[in-house]
């Protein structure tokens, strides 16, 4: 058996008026017997449901499977494992390379992890314009370099460069960013050491990071550091991903989610990190303050301003390289947005101080 895969149907309601929110998400987890009897069954849905978001499929098969559902349908396929997790993670990375000074082309990467997530990562990070011959990734066997044999794979071997490296701390040493995409407590701290000044470490691992984020900022307090918790600042969550990217795509009728609509994604969460954060945001996380810099590299969750930033510019993209079926005004799709955030943003403001007027134990009135 292939084992179990939870797949999110998207469907979208016959004719609908963008960001009306006339859609509806089914989630079905089901095993079927290898790729093949898995993408029959789910070319099968493609007359009823206006997308297909793929979750909790293993490398390398996630590959395959995405890219033959990808040629043959005619609907968007997204696998969230692999594009939701690098889309955030290049938003924040483009943010905290522009905080510490460098340049995007300049900076030496480590991507520790050979996985679903990495490979997308690693190839989100070239087409955001970093440099493939600076990207060294790492996985269970050490370096993939050029000429290795063991454990190697044809998606593993697009990463694989020239380099005396040949262990996790080889590659370290010097090195101006980590990627981690892997198993907890892997980065010592004589790794992080080695790292390069004002070094950027996202260690992604859950629930336990590749290196704990006091440790990380206790032996670099010079570090930029994200991982994928919520109880710390700069969390790579795919929330901030998957449901507005299908947002703006089933809003214009999208074929698929090329990479030019990845890359708009992207770019639309770097860019709403430099924005002034609303008391709303800061009340849900119980802040008073949130700027750009060091400590707020990427969105919060909760920051209801994602839809509003990241719907029309996966939208505007999908009509731009030419997926999209339908045509819709952009500054009029981001009113009709915003007029459906517009009550619950007035709910939601209003909140504490109708709690705060309300007697003990007094029902909630409708």
């Amino acid at each position: 058996m292939y084992g179990s895969t939870d797949i999110q149907l998207l469907r979208t309601k016959t004719s609908p008026s963008p960001g009306s929110g006339n859609s509806t998400v089914a989630s079905s987890k089901f095993a079927a017997s290898g790729n093949v009897g898995m993408m029959d069954i789910v070319a099968a849905l493609e007359p009823t449901f206006g997308g297909i978001n793929l979750e909790d499929i293993k490398a390398p098969e996630c590959f395959v499977i995405e890219e033959t559902l990808k040629r043959s349908l005619d609907i968007p396929v997204f696998h969230d494992d692999q594009h939701g997790t690098a889309i955030i993670a290049t938003a924040g990375l483009l943010n905290a390379v522009e905080i510490v000074g460098k340049r995007k082309e300049d900076v030496r990467i480590v991507v520790n992890g050979a996985g679903a997530a990495a490979v997308a990562c690693t190839n989100m990070f070239i087409l955001a314009g970093f440099d493939a011959a600076n990207i060294t990734m790492v996985d269970s066997h050490g370096v993939i370099y050029a000429g290795r044999s063991v454990g190697m794979n044809e998606y593993k071997a697009r990463f694989a460069r020239e380099t005396a490296a040949r262990s996790l701390a080889d590659a370290l040493a010097g090195a101006d960013v980590f990627v981690g995409l892997s198993v907890a407590n892997v980065v010592t701290e004589e790794m992080a050491r080695s790292m390069a000044d004002s070094p950027i470490i996202f260690a992604m691992a859950n629930p336990d990071p590749e290196i704990r984020y006091e440790l990380a900022r206790s032996v670099r307090p010079d570090a930029i550091v994200a991982t994928g918790r919520s109880d710390y600042p700069n969390q790579v969550n795919n929330v901030l991903g998957f449901p507005f990217i299908f947002r703006g795509a089933l809003d214009v009728q999208a074929r698929q989610i090329n990479e030019a609509m990845k890359l708009a994604a992207c770019h639309a969460l770097a860019a709403l990190a430099r924005e002034p954060v609303p008391e709303t945001v800061l009340r849900a996380y119980g802040l008073r303050e949130l700027t750009f810099g060091p400590d707020y590299i990427i969105p919060k969750p909760l920051d209801e301003r994602v839809l509003l930033w990241e719907a029309p510019a996966v939208a505007e993209a999908a009509m731009q390289s030419g997926v999209a079926r339908r045509t819709v005004d952009l500054a009029h799709y981001r009113l009709e947005l915003e007029a459906r955030l517009g009550r619950l943003a007035r709910l939601v403001s209003t909140a504490p101080s109708v709690a705060a007027r309300r007697p003990n134990n007094a029902p909630a009135g409708p």
